[in-house]
């Protein structure tokens, strides 16, 4: 007050005494919060670099939220597409077991030539039913292509069973050393197309005729077709159930992450369909498919596939899901990274603090002491007014 006058020397104790109070509530703060810098006018320039600090690593804090999620669907894709391999393998296990019963057929459809030959089993060229030069064309059928085989000067019956292979024929000679020609196991449900003869030979054919199922063997088959058409259903439903959070890689559903607070750095991972459909699968009907071997193998080819497609997505999902889980690794540590640097500019160091309280406090205890001692001299002068 402008009207109390103190002393010099009381003026500088109390100075020392209030700057020592100030230094006191400073470390006590310090000690409370735990920080150096609790607000821009502790440290303008170490305040906001934290500030900044906290604030990447907040924003980055909140993408590790979508990138779990992100992890999450991309294992129960894969844990879908384990499923559905299984299921796969369980399709062609059923479609083996057509290949391993007996055959669906007691008689095999069969064509023969209409006279007796005159060659042998090695060299079918007689010069007479059969010359050199003549054609043999066989129209095509259902499962089964067109075959044209040309007589050479000296064909054996070896020869023209390597070419009738490739169309599921087989030829012999019979006792009467007539020229049949009959489908084999693997075409058994096939009836053999017109056969034509031409050149120069005498040799005719009639029409083939139709195989004859058996009934206990189909009926076989026709349970194996409900099987299958059982486990394909399985393949589209779980397929289906693949998803998390409403995302469905196997569905054709897109995912798309970010990984920075700019939204520059993303991974964008395509679905795919894969049900029945998708997969090139599809039900069987009984007393059309596996009736004989070659639908058995047309079926387990189209399972290979299948197969290979899964696998080959398995793969492209281990390698994103390797990926978003390294990023999701290196976003955690960033994290401590930038919440390490803030901390080192703002947090005081305890134990400094602690010193400098005791210190401060004793300081005052001293500044107060020295203060009494300041005074004293004006206590001497109220004595001597008494």
């Amino acid at each position: 007050m402008s009207d109390i006058i103190l002393s010099s020397s009381v003026r500088q104790n109390l100075l020392s005494l209030q700057s020592t109070a100030d230094l006191l509530s400073t470390t006590q703060n310090r000690l409370a919060t735990g920080k150096k810098v609790n607000t821009a006018l502790d440290n303008p320039t170490n305040f906001f670099t934290a500030q900044s600090l906290d604030n990447r690593a907040s924003d980055i804090n909140n993408l590790l939220d979508g990138i779990g999620n992100g992890v999450q669907v991309l294992q129960a894709a894969n844990t879908g597409i384990t499923s559905l391999q299984k299921l796969v393998d369980t399709a062609k296990s059923i479609a083996n077991q057509v290949l391993q019963s007996p055959t669906g057929y007691t008689t095999r459809s069969t064509v023969s030539s209409a006279a007796a030959l005159g060659g042998t089993a090695a060299n079918l060229v007689d010069g007479t039913t059969i010359k050199s030069g003549d054609t043999l064309a066989i129209a095509a059928a259902a499962g089964q292509p067109a075959f044209t085989f040309t007589f050479g000067a000296n064909t054996s019956l070896a020869q023209l069973n390597t070419s009738l292979a490739a169309s599921n024929l087989t030829a012999s000679l019979d006792s009467s050393n007539k020229l049949v020609i009959s489908t084999t196991n693997d075409a058994a449900s096939t009836t053999i197309g017109a056969v034509t003869y031409t050149g120069t030979g005498t040799a005719t054919f009639g029409a083939a005729t139709a195989p004859v199922a058996d009934a206990a063997s189909q009926s076989a088959r026709a349970a194996l077709v409900t099987q299958y058409n059982n486990t394909i259903s399985q393949i589209t439903t779980t397929a289906q159930d693949s998803s998390f959070n409403g995302i469905n890689l196997l569905s054709g559903d897109s995912l798309k992450l970010t990984f920075n607070e700019t939204g520059k750095s993303t991974l964008s991972i395509t679905g795919v369909k894969f049900d029945a459909a998708g997969l090139g699968l599809k039900s069987l009907a009984a007393g059309t498919d596996f009736l004989d071997n070659n639908s058995a193998n047309s079926v387990i080819a189209s399972l290979s596939t299948a197969s290979s497609s899964l696998r080959s997505e398995a793969s492209t999902l281990g390698s994103n899901l390797s990926i978003v889980q390294i990023r999701q690794d290196f976003s955690k540590n960033l994290i401590n990274v930038l919440q390490t640097g803030s901390s080192n500019l703002t947090l005081a160091d305890t134990n400094e603090e602690a010193a400098n309280s005791q210190a401060l406090s004793t300081r005052q205890s001293i500044a107060v002491s020295a203060l009494a001692l300041a005074n004293q001299s004006q206590q001497s002068v109220l004595q001597l007014l008494r």
